[in-house]
């Protein structure tokens, strides 16, 4: 590995999704029995996915990762979780609405992720095996699926009381 400023991107994106994924469990558990619920489990199930491309791409860099950046993003995702306030108290459930919007800026940061690494793709040999393509359209989708929850629970936690 040649480039340090690389490195850091990458273990940034990798801790992202550590914390989304910790984001993505507490959602699960705390909505168990409601269909956000299986969304979620389908959601994890993707970004699984996606984490584990990020680890290849790395690991075909020999980019190693950094166990610092994601117990941060791990400690970060618990105090997140305080001020969400996610109870599944019902409806009116801005903590749903915040952390559905949470997960959507990662995962568009995930597209953006995708993107550059497609640009210096030539540059890198080691990437050249990888579909950014592919990853960039599956992240949009990801993205739109998201967003359509978020909107709809923005539909019940902001409408007026």
């Amino acid at each position: 590995m040649q480039n340090e400023d690389l490195a850091t991107y990458l273990n940034d994106h990798l801790a992202g999704s550590v914390g989304a994924m910790e984001m993505i469990e507490h959602l699960i558990k705390t909505y168990e029995g409601k269909p956000i619920a299986q969304f979620c489990r389908e959601l994890r199930e993707e970004i699984s996915a996606d984490q584990d491309e990020l680890r290849e791409i790395m690991r075909a860099l020999g980019v190693k990762e950094s166990g610092v950046r994601k117990a941060g993003a791990w400690i970060g995702e618990k105090f997140g979780r305080m001020k969400l306030g996610l109870e599944g108290e019902g409806a009116r459930d801005p903590g749903l609405f915040v952390a559905l919007e949470a997960l959507l800026l990662g995962i568009k940061g995930k597209e953006v992720l995708w993107r550059a690494l497609a640009v210096v793709q030539e540059r890198w040999p080691g990437l050249q095996r990888f579909d950014f393509a592919c990853l960039q359209k599956r992240a949009v989708e990801q993205g739109g699926r998201v967003n359509a929850k978020r909107l709809k629970a923005a539909r019940e936690a902001l409408a007026p009381e």
